[in-house]
């Protein structure tokens, strides 16, 4: 079988190019050969949340790999057979960080779904940093929404990591989907609740509490029901979440954001609040986070798909490109990228 090239410097030119195209590579058996990996970031290649999401593919489909070390920018992929099992996956293995776990776990588990057995994973890294969709979301939306195209599975946190420290735990079940369902995402309907939660670790309780009380003030015009939690949870390291999440009629959405030295209660809170209003204002069904990961559910959907979201993002049009290097001509988008726009899968 012929190799793939892909350009890693594509589009929005992140580790998304990679992820995507090693789930695909390990459904799809197709060899691939990716250049040029994150070659616009200030410390170019593979780091190391990158190095791991390798590793993980490489383990569950017993791939032969070249180019699968720390700071490499090329690498040559050929995937086996997918294999179920108990597997275990730590960014630490790699190097000491707090790379988000939340990427690995995504880049594994539409893989997983093609093996003849359910399968469980450990991960171990960071659950609520930086540039990444924190474990909350995983649960709360992303796992949901996979739901509707026919995901089994469910991601449990064991233990938080933050910024920079990590050392959180996530334990995930995937198990075997034998069709992927087409998905009308359009529509969101009437919204009904905002819910999220208000966290903190190791730090004082009032942090939590100012979160909270400035959500609640923020939001109080814009839904009929408004319900934030204060968690205080156990991790080595400091940290500060807001999480809300709005339920619609038909679909759902999520934003968040993340304390940080210096950074006051009121704005961390005040960040998640306006990002959802923008939402709210919309229209749209989809929210722009979740946007791009709904394309690899999409393509592989033998019926036809379609949602509105509210932004249309570099990471969208990057990931349309990439899944078309592998299954040309799915996809259809009406809009202009950082716009409100429709995506649609055309038949097979």
């Amino acid at each position: 079988m012929r190799i793939i090239e892909i350009d890693g410097d594509y589009g929005e030119g992140g580790g998304q190019i990679l992820r995507s195209s090693l789930s695909l590579s390990a459904i799809l058996g197709q060899p691939i050969r990716l250049t040029k990996i994150r070659s616009r970031r200030k410390k170019p290649g593979l780091a190391a949340q990158h190095l791991t999401t390798v590793n993980a593919v490489t383990a569950i489909t017993n791939a032969e790999v070249a180019g699968d070390t720390l700071g490499s920018q090329t690498l040559t992929f050929v995937p086996q057979r997918i294999r179920a099992g108990n597997y275990s996956f730590d960014v630490a293995d790699v190097r000491p960080s707090a790379g988000a776990l939340s990427l690995v776990f995504q880049s594994i588990a539409l893989p997983l779904t093609y093996a003849d057995a359910p399968s469980t994973v450990t991960l171990r890294g960071g659950t609520h940093v930086p540039y990444s969709p924190n474990t909350h979301y995983l649960q709360t939306i992303f796992i949901p929404t996979l739901a509707r195209f026919g995901f089994q599975g469910s991601l449990k946190l064991k233990r938080w990591g933050w910024y920079p420290k990590g050392g959180g735990e996530a334990t995930a079940s995937i198990q075997q989907v034998s069709n992927w369902c087409g998905v009308n995402l359009s529509e969101r309907g009437a919204l009904k609740l905002i819910r999220g939660i208000s966290a903190v670790s190791n730090l004082p309780r009032h942090v939590a509490i100012r979160q909270q009380d400035q959500c609640m003030a923020r939001l109080a015009p814009f839904a009929p029901r408004i319900s934030i939690e204060m968690v205080e949870t156990k991790s080595i390291g400091k940290g500060t979440l807001v999480l809300l999440i709005a339920e619609f009629e038909r679909a759902q959405a999520g934003f968040s954001a993340l304390g940080k030295r210096g950074k006051p209660a009121e704005q961390v809170a005040d960040e998640a609040c306006l990002a959802l209003i923008d939402f709210l204002e919309s229209g749209a069904a989809i929210d722009p986070h979740l946007s791009d990961q709904l394309i690899l559910p999409m393509a592989l959907s033998e019926g036809e798909s379609c949602f509105t979201t509210s932004q249309i993002s570099r990471h969208l049009t990057t990931n349309i490109w990439l899944v078309q290097q592998f299954l040309p001509d799915r996809f259809e988008v009406e809009g202009a990228e950082g716009e409100r726009g429709t995506v649609m899968t055309r038949p097979l």
